[in-house]
């Protein structure tokens, strides 16, 4: 019963990724794959981003440093994403349940996790179709993207806003993603993120009810 579960949720259509991050992810976000995000938060939210845009249920524990405001300016739908800033002792139990009822779990460098939980956690993530993405060094992850070089633009000289967000990513891994690559991407991702609606007056935008904040 469990392996024809795996095929069931392995058929299911990959999660969409900007069109700038085509050339390292070519199939998207792979149900049941491990795809490690390092050296950058801004393309984390990005691609959860653009995820929820497509229907996806997200979750991101243990990287208490990504807020709900960045999040949002991310373009990140707050009523499809769960956060867990802490997970505490039991952090390979809250990601395993998460595992298996959401699509994507972030898991960040505040989570305490042996060799064993993380093949644990990836074998679940394979049998349940969800995509796990660590910011953190994650061995067996079947794609690395790595910020190697990273720029912002829109600040003058003590004036102006940060525009956009300059990156140079390395992608590394297995399979597919054996073959080294590199992109230049900007961020936002121009017409290919997902559109934030401004609240009229407002200078912060508007926070689902739905939202989740746990721990």
């Amino acid at each position: 019963m469990v392996r024809g579960t795996a095929l069931i949720t392995s058929e299911r259509p990959a999660l969409p990724v900007p069109h700038q991050l085509a050339e390292v992810l070519p199939d998207g976000l792979r149900r049941g794959g491990t795809t490690a995000v390092l050296g950058s938060t801004s393309l984390v939210l990005t691609l959860l981003a653009h995820a929820c845009a497509g229907g996806a249920w997200a979750a991101v524990v243990g990287q208490p440093t990504v807020g709900l405001l960045a999040a949002s300016q991310a373009g990140v739908a707050l009523d499809r994403l769960a956060l867990v800033p802490r997970p505490g002792a039991d952090a390979a139990l809250v990601l395993a349940a998460l595992v298996d009822g959401l699509d994507v779990v972030v898991v960040g460098p505040d989570v305490a996790l042996g060799e064993a939980d993380r093949r644990r956690l990836s074998a679940r993530a394979r049998e349940r179709g969800a995509v796990l993405m660590p910011t953190v060094a994650w061995p067996g992850a079947s794609a690395v993207l790595t910020v190697e070089q990273a720029r912002w633009t829109g600040v003058g000289t003590g004036d102006g806003r940060l525009r956009t967000h300059s990156l140079r990513v390395a992608r590394t891994g297995r399979g597919s993603a054996a073959v080294p690559h590199v992109v230049e991407v900007t961020l936002p991702l121009g017409s290919s993120a997902p559109e934030q609606v401004p609240v009229e007056g407002s200078a912060e935008p508007a926070v689902e009810p739905a939202l989740r904040l746990v721990g």
